[in-house]
């Protein structure tokens, strides 16, 4: 059994149909499931647990999932993948600046949501966090940088300073905290300076699934980014959107 298969993954989950679903699925793929349906006791399940993985319910009794990963986020370092009903950018963008590393909408697809779960426990450790997923490395390596295969740590575009191994953003003498998720798009669009990149290409690099012209993650990383760089501005000039073909980084504009 492959070390993934045996991984933990802790369900936060208050509807106990789904969750004796899920459970019973991801235990057959080989996965340690333990289940918590109650929001107030999620935080120090995570924390005591420390599983790999925490599949976690946005809408939960007594506090709900954005809350709970507000309060984990800094002491828990594993993935976590959000289960949302609600198709509001605005909670996904909430989601995503709080540190979750993706999404999946209501109702479920057990093979997708298998699939997105395989895919964040192949995602390097924020150390490597530029780097591909083995069953991602050649498409990220012709759709998206050529550079990102070369040992590169270190970035700076006038005031904007990047640093890979500690996943460190600064910008004019001030950090910027960013999630994984954020300073991996970030790294991603510097590796080529002034050129676009397709939501096609950021889509595959970040997600490791082909864009089904629907996903919004790439675009709320975006927009996330823009409002952490921009220090509440409306917008951050150093990374403009080119309409009808995607995202650039302007290496003068820092």
């Amino acid at each position: 059994m492959s070390q993934m298969a045996q991984a933990s993954i802790l369900l936060v989950e208050d509807d106990r149909k789904l969750a004796a679903i899920l459970s019973e699925y991801l235990s057959g793929q080989g996965f340690h499931v333990s289940c918590v349906e109650d929001g107030a006791e999620a935080p120090e399940k995570i924390l005591s647990l420390m599983p790999e993985l925490v599949l976690l319910d946005l809408m939960l009794p007594n506090l709900d999932g954005l809350s709970i990963c507000r309060q984990v986020r800094s002491q828990y370092p594993g993935k976590i993948l959000m289960l949302t009903a609600n198709d509001d950018d605005m909670d996904q963008v909430a989601a995503l600046e709080l540190g979750v590393d993706d999404y999946v909408c209501k109702p479920l697809q057990p093979r997708v949501l298998l699939a997105r779960i395989r895919m964040l426990l192949r995602r390097p450790s924020a150390k490597v966090v530029g780097a591909p997923s083995n069953s991602t490395q050649e498409s990220y390596a012709t759709t998206v940088s050529p550079s990102q295969t070369e040992p590169e740590k270190e970035r700076r575009f006038d005031g904007l300073e990047l640093h890979l191994p500690l996943q460190r953003c600064q910008l004019n003498g001030q950090t910027i905290e960013l999630t994984p998720g954020e300073f991996e798009l970030l790294w991603i669009l510097s590796s080529k300076p002034d050129e676009v990149f397709s939501r096609e290409a950021l889509t595959l690099a970040v997600r490791g699934i082909e864009y089904d012209g629907l996903d919004r993650t790439v675009d709320n990383r975006v927009a996330s980014l823009r409002k952490k760089l921009a220090a509440g501005q409306s917008d951050a000039a150093g990374i403009t959107t080119v309409r009808g073909k995607g995202y650039l980084f302007v290496s003068d504009q820092w």
